[in-house]
């Protein structure tokens, strides 16, 4: 193979990954369709009402309509990115995410996150972890998540300038707890 083609290669991949089927969420909710695509792309789901993570596709309970839904989604070295987000529209329930280590998670994923009317409602704490290609602006975005509690920031070197970001959310968000280990 030349040189690049791999990444390349599962850059494509990931993408497919990524491809919402509208189809499939209107056929078995979008509850069981975000499962589905978060599990394809390495995330982990965990159900309310379980504190078992959700890690195997094919170990997904079936069940009938909305009897399944995501309360936590934890993104650790997963392909999420920003062409699959619309599968977060239809979830009510999640209340904590973690973005960790995800390579594909920049500014325009967190605006689409915080602009997700869904998660502005249920959507409690959010961890964002070592994901390179965020920057003050994405974190700026997140103060549409009216009732986020807590927010944890760590290894985020896009982030220039901490204290006017920090300022402008702590204003839009007076009851956030605000965790950050940031260089």
């Amino acid at each position: 193979l030349p040189p690049g083609s791999c990444r390349a290669f599962w850059g494509w991949l990931n993408a497919v990954f990524n491809k919402v089927d509208h189809e499939r969420i209107r056929a078995v909710g979008p509850d069981r369709a975000a499962s589905e695509w978060l599990l394809r792309c390495g995330a982990l789901v965990r159900f309310q009402g379980s504190p078992r993570w959700q890690q195997d596709y094919n170990g997904l309970p079936a069940g009938p309509l909305g009897k399944y839904r995501i309360e936590a989604i934890s993104a650790t070295d997963s392909c999420i990115m920003y062409r699959g987000f619309d599968y977060l529209d239809g979830l009510e329930h999640v209340a904590d995410i973690k973005l960790e280590k995800c390579i594909y998670i920049q500014d325009e994923c967190l605006q689409r996150l915080s602009e997700t009317s869904n998660l502005q409602k249920s959507l409690q704490q959010l961890k964002i972890i070592s994901c390179g290609n965020v920057t003050d602006k994405g974190i700026i975005a997140l103060h549409k998540l009216r009732n986020l509690e807590y927010l944890y920031l760590s290894d985020l070197p896009g982030i220039r300038e901490k204290e006017k970001t920090f300022r402008v959310l702590q204003q839009a968000l007076p009851n956030l707890e605000l965790e950050l280990d940031l260089e």
